[in-house]
């Protein structure tokens, strides 16, 4: 049981390692024996096998960022994301989910035949399954290129790019699980609650504190990286091994009183028609 997330020798990759839940997941990682490779915009300075700068809102920048890695790859941990607010919705387009898609079509050959890949998704995609249709519109789409000029054709769904982006991660990745399981590749995805990241700033500055702390009932409090980095490293693990399509909640019970009426979204959704 010493190794009972099996990640010891493992090659891993992961996005968004410079700060926030993709550095605390990369620790993680690395304290576990995971031969670690990472890209992000930003350098970092953990010990990893491997980093190299890669812009996700380049499709040539993706492919250079890899172009080095050779042999197998065992996981793959899609943490980078920008916020909304100060990035062009196409811009959060472009890195949370053609950016993310495009890196995982390259990567996927590399797992030869058994792999998993977990992503960071938002409970700001909560709303995915009121659209099923709209985002299997994007994720239909092949290549860069398509996708982004599919956005380009459906801003009234794009709107202000984060929402709509999370969703589409959403669908995408169940999608893909069931597209890829029989080749023994895994998708799976967390939906953190309100993080106390790098970012938070920009989300209140944004959507205001309010609505914010409201996401963070009825924990009370914001998550840490480390506290939404556990429930990801477990994902791509030996130990879910069979748990695969899932967007799974961490969010100290944010979806859980929503669906039972304990949460308060009157706040949430008061900030929505603001935004709109």
């Amino acid at each position: 049981m010493s190794d009972f997330l099996g990640y010891k020798g493992k090659r891993v990759v992961i996005t968004g390692c410079f700060s926030g839940m993709g550095e605390a997941a990369a620790k993680i990682l690395l304290d576990l024996g995971a031969e670690v490779h990472g890209l992000d915009y930003k350098d970092c300075t953990l010990p990893l096998a491997s980093f190299n700068n890669v812009d996700l809102r380049d499709p040539a920048s993706i492919e250079a960022g890899i172009a080095g890695l050779s042999g197998k790859v065992d996981a793959l941990f899609h943490c980078a994301g920008l916020p909304a607010g100060i990035f062009p919705p196409m811009d959060l387009m472009k890195v949370n989910v053609l950016g993310m898609r495009h890196l995982t079509e390259l990567i996927i050959p590399m797992m030869q035949g058994s792999g998993a890949v977990a992503s960071i998704s938002s409970t700001a995609g909560m709303g995915w399954s009121q659209r099923i249709p709209v985002h299997m519109g994007l994720i239909m789409t092949q290549g860069f290129q398509a996708g982004l000029d599919w956005c380009e054709a459906n801003m009234n769904q794009v709107a202000e790019g984060y929402a709509f982006s999370k969703e589409s991660m959403n669908v995408w990745t169940m999608f893909m699980g069931a597209q890829l399981i029989k080749q023994g590749i895994r998708f799976n995805a967390t939906m953190p609650s309100p993080t106390q990241t790098p970012m938070m700033q920009h989300f209140h500055d944004t959507a205001g504190k309010e609505v914010v702390d409201a996401a963070a009932e009825p924990l009370g409090r914001y998550t840490t990286p480390a506290e939404q980095a556990g429930p990801l490293v477990l994902l791509n693990s030996d130990a879910a091994g069979v748990v695969n399509g899932v967007v799974l909640p961490v969010d100290g019970g944010f979806m859980g009183g929503v669906a039972t009426g304990q949460v308060d979204m009157s706040m949430m959704m008061a900030g929505a028609s603001q935004d709109g």
